[in-house]
């Protein structure tokens, strides 16, 4: 279980986070990822809907989905704020694959939020690097 510090609780904290954070999506589980306040404790919310399984199922993925949050705040112990959205298919999934999605997805977002450069609409427009040359 996660201490109450590091627990997202209202609708305004899951639906901010899901607005403005950085989302990532896996086979088994989509992320949304945002920043708080850097001092303030990481806080996790997680979101199983019914399309998930039966009741024994949809707490079976919430019991693994909250141990790997659990895990990844001894890295992550600070500034952040998650919501794990699970798909149907965390119902078949092992443990393993969960927290391997949930480690891959948390990765990516962080990176994101961690400041890499704006994309550069003239790079990408015709596959053209700025000075003209195609890119490799």
């Amino acid at each position: 279980m996660l201490a109450t510090p590091n627990r997202l609780r209202t609708s305004t904290d899951f639906s901010t986070t899901v607005r403005s954070g950085v989302r990532n999506g896996r086979r088994n589980l989509v992320l949304y990822t945002a920043s708080i306040g850097a001092g303030e404790p990481s806080r996790i919310g997680f979101i199983v809907s019914k399309a998930v399984g039966n009741a024994v199922t949809r707490n079976l993925v919430k019991r693994r989905l909250r141990e790997a949050g659990a895990l990844s705040l001894h890295t992550h112990g600070t500034g952040l704020a998650v919501v794990v959205r699970a798909l149907p298919a965390a119902a078949s999934a092992s443990w393993e694959q969960l927290l391997s999605d949930y480690n891959a997805a948390l990765a990516v977002t962080t990176k994101r939020l961690g400041g890499s450069a704006p994309r550069n609409a003239s790079t990408e427009h015709h596959g053209t690097t700025t000075e003209g040359t195609p890119r490799a």
